[in-house]
């Protein structure tokens, strides 16, 4: 392509070998009138739908819980696999995230992904941890914190209709140790009493679920009714 167009320069009179000069030596990427949310939108996507589980969907994303993990990343509380999060949140601060953060806030909420493969007692487990948790198990329920009435003010995400394979691997990672920015160990202490199955098993009914509320830009969404 940089051939091309150094080639169609000089059809054009423009120096060939000035504009070979500044091919080479430029940024082969041009960012230049570039919104500020369109350099997301290379993982995420422009419609804030991510188009796999390793990255979440942002539309419709609470902006508080978009802030606070911005501010986790860059001041590394918490880390992405291959480090582009920190990257990215050292250059998105002040007016260009706040742009960001209301882009991807007043998009749709992402559409539920179909449940594959679960058996009713699967998917009675599921709601149960979601709406009501366990008590015998020490295992509080999902909407304590994520519902559309939380009860604690801990500026928890939506998780209706969020990638599956995304949200599997955060609940690993809490399990694990790996990712440690939840407040008051909230979400660590929860995972920790989850089985590898409970996990599957939420992540595929918490993406199938459609979300109460989107596209508002508001602090809340909360789960839909089973």
């Amino acid at each position: 392509m940089a051939l091309l167009a150094v080639l169609a320069m000089g059809a054009l009179g423009v120096p060939a070998a000035s504009f070979a000069e500044d091919a080479i030596g430029g940024d082969m990427i041009i960012t230049k009138g570039m919104k500020p949310w369109e350099g997301c939108g290379e993982c995420h996507d422009l419609d804030g739908v991510a188009p796999n589980g390793h990255f979440p969907s942002l539309a419709g994303q609470k902006p508080a819980y978009f802030r606070k993990q911005m501010a986790d990343f860059r001041e590394g509380a918490r880390a992405n696999d291959h480090g582009q999060m920190g990257v990215s949140s050292r250059e998105l601060v002040g007016d260009k995230l706040e742009q960001v953060i209301d882009y991807f806030a007043t998009l749709p909420a992402p559409r539920p992904q179909p449940v594959l493969d679960m058996s009713d007692a699967a998917l009675a487990r599921a709601r149960r941890l979601v709406g009501e948790g366990s008590r015998a198990e020490h295992i509080p329920r999902c909407a304590n914190c994520h519902g559309a009435h939380p009860r604690h003010a801990y500026d928890a995400p939506c998780l209706e209709a969020q990638q599956a394979g995304y949200l599997s691997k955060q609940l690993e990672d809490f399990k694990a140790g790996r990712r440690d920015n939840d407040p008051k160990r909230a979400m660590r202490s929860v995972a920790r009493r989850l089985s590898d199955q409970d996990i599957g098993l939420l992540a595929a009914y918490l993406a199938s679920r459609p979300r109460a509320a989107s596209g508002s830009g508001a602090d809340a969404c909360g789960a839909s009714a089973p």
